[in-house]
């Protein structure tokens, strides 16, 4: 009797055919769940062995692996101890048409990304512009990608895509009308990749912020600040904006000012700009251009050097102009030459007004006194 009932047919077999159809299909789900660790950490090693990139590929592809797809292969493979209608048959094909497609997508942009991301890091080490490129370069091809793997499970869902890519060229016009900012800054995105202003890696000065890039994305630009926090930028926006960019610097050109006092001999004043020249030219990495008296200022007379740092380091520069300033005060000290400070100085002219009780020596002295502050 139970022998009868497995062989009684049930909508396209019996129900021994769905029986060996379910455990085959829960077998192949199942090995591949277990199988999936186990040639995951094979192929880490192999990798580890290996000079190649190909191994590394393969297991990040092996990663990018989806189970739930795998069962729609598994049940589509244990289907065939069934007789189907028609009707079900073709949608047990579009779906394993669809799995298939999705798994290969999925497949193909982990491949991708672990080949961008080891380029990038590779890039960075060498050469942050075509580290900035593969930012845009990705963007385009996972699209691109994705954009192809959506065609073709449309194509098998039988729907006509040559109509739906006339479409898309009709409906694209009025969805960029409607994220014409959005796209304003991807074209932004794309232009900094292109022209190349900066690059991740570059100190850039933006207005009254400062900091260096560590990411150029689709819309946005993020700037790490001297003091540590994260700027964001739009990228349309900055591009419209001034932009000074440090990292592109070959030579630092140095312009400092000091004064002495209106006191100093004129025979001293003119040692001055060969005294700073001998200063300077004794700094490494440093070419003197010039020393002059510049000006009669308001409180002293003013000397003005330049020079140039061959460094475009800021520390170094630093530590050069702390050497020049010390060198000055003690040349500028060893021939009592006095820097100029700012002073007041109050005359008064006429007699002055002296108490009954003082004596007659200080009325004296008092009169037509000039008394002077500073």
């Amino acid at each position: 009797m139970n022998l009868q009932l497995l062989e009684t047919p049930v909508y396209g077999g019996t129900p021994r055919d769905w029986l060996i159809t379910l455990g085959l299909s829960v077998a192949i789900a199942l090995v591949m769940y277990l199988a999936k660790p186990i040639l995951a950490r094979r192929l880490v090693a192999q990798a580890q062995r290996s000079r190649t990139q190909l191994d590394d590929a393969m297991v990040a592809a092996l990663q990018a692996t989806r189970l739930w797809l795998v069962s729609i292969f598994a049940l589509s493979l244990g289907s065939h101890y069934l007789t189907l209608p028609d009707r079900h048959n073709d949608l047990l094909k579009a779906a394993t048409a669809v799995a298939f497609f999705l798994q290969l997508g999925f497949w193909a942009g982990a491949a991708l990304n672990f080949w961008l991301g080891r380029s990038r890091a590779r890039a960075m080490a060498s050469n942050a512009s075509a580290a900035t490129s593969l930012s845009a370069i990705g963007f385009i091809a996972q699209l691109v990608l994705w954009t192809v793997i959506l065609l073709l499970v449309l194509d098998n869902l039988g729907i006509n895509i040559t109509a739906l890519v006339a479409g898309l060229g009709i409906g694209g016009v009025a969805v960029a009308l409607a994220v014409q900012n959005i796209l304003g800054d991807l074209f932004a995105s794309l232009s900094i990749v292109v022209d190349k202003p900066f690059v991740i890696g570059d100190f850039i000065i933006v207005d009254n912020y400062m900091g260096t890039v560590e990411n150029v994305g689709l819309k946005t630009t993020r700037i790490r600040s001297l003091d540590g926090e994260q700027i964001v930028f739009s990228n349309s926006d900055l591009l419209k904006t001034r932009l000074r960019n440090y990292k592109r610097m070959v030579e630092r050109r140095v312009l400092f000012s000091f004064g002495v006092a209106y006191e100093t001999p004129p025979d001293l004043l003119e040692q001055i700009p060969a005294t700073i020249r001998k200063i300077v030219e004794a700094q490494s990495r440093v070419r003197f251009e010039r020393a002059h008296f510049q000006k009669f200022g308001e409180y002293s007379l003013v000397f003005e050097t330049v020079y140039w740092v061959t460094d475009p380091d800021y520390n170094l520069f630093m530590d050069i102009q702390q050497a020049v300033n010390l060198a000055i005060m003690r040349a500028l000290k060893s021939e009592r030459i006095v820097f100029g400070m700012p002073r007041q100085s109050l005359q008064l002219e006429g007699p002055l007004r002296l108490d009954a009780g003082e004596p007659e020596a200080a009325r004296s002295a008092g009169n037509g006194a000039k008394a002077g502050a500073h």
